[in-house]
């Protein structure tokens, strides 16, 4: 029987359903999800209104769970999809409203796969009550230190030891007879997440698209800004008009921006907040599918890329990419070049104790190809032609912004081992973190200095170059990712991102 307090009622563990309609099963985590965090947010009420509460407050996460005898019978061209072996395998979840598409994809392929029911159900793992307010609500905020103390005798608080990477990160042990994992990301990591990207990015999480263009300049902000505007405004010939309606709306830390013109209503144009309040907007070009594009701002150094993608990788992206600048070491390289990156040298560190050194982090073709037909067509350039305006080969991120004064003969001695042909802060920590996290990535990068050569990133010359090189390179990237989302939705989940004990879920 589901319990009552007050106005509300919650559905305690052990409630389940069987299902073999993936939206039916979706529906079912949607009323388990809704009913649970709508009794924590009244409890919460009544707490900071002074009412009495029971001794503990607590509403769990809906689970889903396939249970099957034998092998399953699988399209092998995807990489995902299915269960590896016999046995019973589950996942918490998280957020239906954000979720739903991916969930139903999800379900969909288990049920495709395995012949086998879905079971849903309410599971024995608590909704910490931070997670149960979606608009970011500090929780704590209009509490007295009273209430306050109450608080943690009263719920369920973020528990750190139900939301770590041991996944994602290949080191996950079963408890003696448990459940094998269905996904990546237990519901409070993902949770977690969520919460973070609204607090760094300044945007919901509801807004990002399923394709991400990783920055670290604001002169990215700002052609972005300027070409989604022009997408949404009226387009005179068929071709353009089409092109343009693929996309809803352009949003910001603000909210909404501009709404499209060419889907029969009036381009409106809000004043929208510059995103300094918060550390790495995001500004998201949308589509109806998900399927657009979202530009995050980052910042400098690979703790941030770190930062960030760990955050972003819980929504599943389909792709995400580096565009920004780097160092070039070789003397052919000239300012204004691009390196499109097939190797890393993770001289950052920041992932060591996730990803070993020793891993290797590969190209991935599709995203590879699709870069390098979007630079051909943006820069006119093909075949041999292309290698006047476009290197491909090893780049070196660095946590050292000041790796120039580490001692020239020091430097090119690694530079020679390497083979490296391009510096950064940020490339091959995102590129990493794709892998870890089965996120395709790549990286497309443009030369604004060469120190070893005596050319240094000098105020006046960085103006210059950015104003000249910025609006090429981010059409490059926006019109890569589009090509991707034509072509390679089917094939982009690579399996060289799946190792041989793998969740089923993307």
């Amino acid at each position: 029987m589901t319990p009552v307090f007050g106005k509300s009622r919650f559905m305690k563990p052990g409630e389940k359903k069987y299902f073999r309609d993936a939206g039916a099963a979706v529906e079912y985590v949607h009323r388990i999800y809704d009913t649970n965090t709508a009794w924590l947010r009244d409890c919460f009420e009544r707490l900071s209104r002074g009412k009495s509460l029971p001794e503990k407050v607590a509403a769990c996460y809906p689970y889903v769970a396939v249970t099957t005898e034998k092998p399953a019978h699988i399209d092998t061209r995807l990489s995902y999809g299915f269960v590896r072996a016999p046995g019973r395998y589950s996942t918490t979840l998280t957020r239906p409203d954000i979720f739903a598409r991916y969930y139903t994809e999800q379900f969909q392929h288990l049920l495709n796969n395995h012949q086998e029911p879905l079971e849903v159900g309410v599971s024995d793992c608590p909704i910490p009550i931070h997670f149960a307010f979606h608009n970011g609500m500090h929780v704590e905020g209009g509490l007295d230190a009273g209430q306050m103390a109450r608080l943690r005798h009263s719920f369920s608080l973020p528990d750190l030891s139900v939301m770590d990477d041991s996944i994602a990160n290949g080191v996950w042990r079963p408890a003696p007879g448990g459940d094998m994992p269905l996904a990546l990301f237990t519901a409070p990591r993902v949770d977690y997440s969520l919460s973070r990207l609204r607090h760094y990015t300044g945007t919901d999480p509801s807004q990002f698209q399923k394709f991400v263009i990783f920055t670290n300049y604001s002169f990215y902000v700002d052609e972005f800004l300027r070409m989604g505007m022009e997408i949404m405004s009226p387009a005179d010939d068929r071709e353009t008009r089409e092109y343009r309606s693929g996309y809803t709306d352009l949003t910001g830390p603000a909210g909404v921006i501009a709404v499209n013109a060419n889907l029969g209503g009036e381009a409106v144009k809000r004043a929208h907040h510059p995103g300094r309040a918060a550390q790495m907007p995001a500004y998201h070009l949308r589509r109806a599918d998900g399927n657009g594009v979202t530009l995050v701002n980052m910042g400098v150094g690979p703790s941030n890329a770190r930062n960030i993608s760990d955050h972003i990788a819980v929504l599943r992206p389909n792709a995400w990419i580096m565009l920004g600048h780097c160092a070039g070491l070789r003397e052919t390289q000239r300012l204004g070049d691009y390196v499109l990156a097939h190797g890393y040298v993770r001289d950052d560190h920041v992932l060591d104790e996730d990803l070993p050194q020793w891993v290797p982090i590969p190209a991935l073709a599709e995203v590879q190809k699709a870069l390098e037909a979007t630079v051909e067509k943006v820069t006119g350039h093909a075949g041999y032609a292309l290698k006047s305006v476009m290197r491909t080969g090893t780049v070196i991120t660095t946590s050292n912004r000041n790796w120039e004064i580490g001692g020239y003969d020091k430097l090119v001695e690694r530079f020679n081992q390497s083979r490296a042909i391009a510096l950064d802060m940020e490339s091959a920590v995102i590129a990493a973190n794709g892998f870890r996290f089965r996120v395709p990535y790549g990286t497309l990068l443009c030369v604004s200095d060469r120190p070893l050569h005596g050319e240094l990133k000098l105020a006046g010359m960085a103006d210059s170059f950015y104003k000249k090189m910025v609006d090429q390179h981010l059409l490059i990237g926006v019109r890569a990712m589009e090509l991707l989302r034509e072509n390679a939705l089917e094939t982009l989940h690579s399996r060289k991102l799946r190792s041989f004990a793998e969740t089923a879920f993307q």
